[in-house]
């Protein structure tokens, strides 16, 4: 069996490509912007919390720094794209992989793996430590603008402005446990999938196979490749990944406990804390009804403005690169 040190100086050459050389390819361009990028400019490690987290970095060491997230089940290949733009705009880029992804391993065997809000967050500002960050410009989707919706609101000196696809999505736990409407449950069909011990062991025999449809559900105008989604695919072989994965479903609706070092943010998060920092929400075909931004709208009191891209999934900034960064960029100026 491969050793995790193995498996993190893998990932970390797959993730890095041509890291000497510069880009592994060279990317195309559109009216969008430049695409077609397969690889970072640079790939590190650093210990940060109780996580020794794999990072993608580009842009000047002294540039206004930005963290982009990515969610389940992606990677920081979701920002590929997204990345050079921004770097060629002066801004320093870092792009982490989340706990149980890539070449982000725990220090510790015997540390939980823990996939509840507050401890993926909480790794957002483990790592700006680790890097000597005071503050940042931070954009996620998925779970990635969870934990960039949670640092804003919760450590919004550490916040400098905010993206966030699909806008206001910090769990509440006692809201999870109230039915939703069927078709709005049918959507959500996964998480009760992952409550069961089938479930568990079906994710784990098919990994692969289960994200590749995740993708083509959340996401189906998006005509990806087969590479594309391998450079992806690799970082989910991680020894944590499922582990991370079935606990967070399950944390969610209230199935697995959380750690207590987390109870007194979890209270703060249950009380909806209002989020000051500047911020653009961007929506998707993937929000359906709540596309409009209206049902969290009030929940934004800093400077504020809201983006709609129809025909996009749920991958904005992999689907639309150009205008998820062009998003940074304007939110940078707020």
């Amino acid at each position: 069996m491969i050793s995790r040190r193995d498996f993190t100086q893998l990932v970390s050459l797959a993730a890095a490509g041509a890291t000497v050389a510069g880009l592994a390819s060279t990317p195309t361009a559109s009216a969008e912007g430049p695409t077609g990028h397969t690889s970072f400019r640079s790939f590190k490690q650093v210990d940060a919390g109780v996580l020794n987290i794999g990072y993608a970095e580009d842009g000047p060491a002294d540039g206004p720094p930005v963290i982009l997230l990515h969610g389940w089940p992606y990677d920081i290949h979701s920002y590929v794209d997204v990345a050079p733009i921004l770097a060629d705009r002066g801004f320093r880029v870092i792009v982490p992989y989340l706990r149980g992804y890539g070449s982000t391993t725990f220090l510790s065997d015997s540390e939980v793996r823990n996939g509840q809000q507050a401890a993926v967050a909480s790794d957002v500002i483990a790592l700006m430590d680790a890097l000597n960050i005071s503050r940042a410009i931070i954009g996620g989707f998925d779970w990635g603008a969870r934990s960039a919706d949670v640092v804003a609101a919760l450590w919004p000196d550490r916040c400098k402005a905010l993206v966030a696809v699909s806008g206001y999505i910090i769990v509440n736990l006692a809201a999870n446990l109230l039915p939703l409407p069927p078709k709005a449950e049918f959507g959500w069909w996964y998480q009760y999938y992952f409550a069961t011990d089938r479930g568990e062991r079906g994710y784990r025999e098919n990994t692969r196979d289960f994200n590749e449809l995740i993708w083509r559900n959340a996401s189906p105008t998006w005509s990806f490749d087969d590479a594309t989604y391998d450079r992806s695919a690799a970082a989910f072989a991680n020894p944590d990944h499922v582990e991370i994965v079935i606990h967070n479903y399950r944390w969610r609706l209230s199935l697995a406990p959380g750690q207590p070092q987390y109870d007194d943010v979890e209270r703060q998060l249950a009380a909806k804390p209002e989020i000051g920092v500047p911020t653009i929400t961007v929506s998707s075909d993937f929000d359906g009804p709540a596309k409009d931004g209206k049902a969290y709208r009030q929940l934004f009191t800093g400077k504020y403005s809201h983006r709609v891209l129809d025909g996009i999934g749920h991958n904005v900034p992999q689907e639309a690169p150009r205008q998820f960064a062009d998003a940074i960029i304007e939110v940078a100026g707020y």
